[in-house]
């Protein structure tokens, strides 16, 4: 199984890996995990930002391996691509944990132009 497959299974699972830690504090309720008052501010509203912005940005990066790989695309170019978004989605999420704007959205571009490039493998490579 190419690389890029295996990296779709990481990009689903990075979104509730984003939020996981915000959730380990005592104040968090099990009993009602979409309390908007818990995730009103600081450390857990940019982890439920992340979070957020994990599942959006999945879908996309998805169907791009799905389609990079069944028209053509060069599996080798996928697979350096879609490692690439995974590693852009780490430092994203790094980087909203730390409050650190200017790096995340340089890494959210990067991401986001690496999905691109999958998408478009099948014309170029």
């Amino acid at each position: 199984m190419p690389v890029s497959v295996w990296c779709i299974l990481i990009a689903a699972i990075l979104p509730v890996a984003a939020v996981f830690p915000a959730k380990l504090s005592k104040d968090y309720d099990n009993a009602n995990p979409r309390d908007p008052d818990y995730w009103r501010d600081g450390f857990r509203s940019r982890a439920q930002a992340a979070q957020a912005n994990g599942f959006e940005a999945f879908p996309f990066f998805a169907i791009a391996v799905i389609v990079g790989l069944g028209q053509g695309g060069d599996p080798s170019w996928i697979d350096r691509l879609a490692v690439l978004f995974v590693a852009m989605r780490l430092i994203y999420i790094f980087c909203y944990w730390t409050d650190r704007a200017t790096p995340r959205s340089l890494s959210w571009a990067v991401g986001f132009l690496s999905v691109v490039g999958i998408f478009t493998s099948p014309v170029w490579s």
